[in-house]
């Protein structure tokens, strides 16, 4: 009788999970649509672009990695000079250094990309990301 119950709920399950998916398909919003429609009284009108305020709350939050970065490859080199000749203290500098570079590159990169997306998004609507796509592809054959 478990094993019959299980059955029968996993089917139910299956089943309201198939209705969901097709009823968000058919509800689907573009990115910008949705972005109007969570937009209450008073919020600003650009969430996504460059004046966005998705924009500005992810290269304030890259900005910070990128500061916090430098500071430890600053405090990486007063480690290495302060080491004294001691191969343990001169190692843990290095990797310091070398992480705090790794920390750099990676804001960089990051900052790179989220504002590539975030432009990409608030300028490209779906037919023109399609030519565009079509375009690049017919460039490289």
């Amino acid at each position: 009788m478990k094993k019959f119950t299980k059955n029968i709920l996993q089917i139910v399950t299956g089943i309201c999970t198939m209705a969901t998916l097709c009823a968000g398909k058919a509800m689907a919003l573009t990115v910008r649509e949705g972005a109007e429609a969570a937009r209450a009284e008073g919020m600003p009108a650009e969430l996504v672009g460059v004046d966005g305020v998705f924009t500005r709350i992810t290269n304030t939050v890259l900005y910070v990695v990128g500061v916090i970065s430098v500071v430890m490859l600053i405090w990486g080199g007063l480690r290495y000079i302060m080491s004294g000749g001691d191969s343990k203290k001169i190692t843990d500098a290095k990797n310091t250094i070398l992480y705090a570079i790794i920390g750099l590159i990676i804001a960089v990169l990051a900052f790179a990309i989220v504002n590539f997306v975030l432009n990409t998004i608030s300028t490209v609507s779906a037919p023109e990301a399609t030519e565009g796509a079509m375009l690049f592809l017919s460039q490289l054959a």
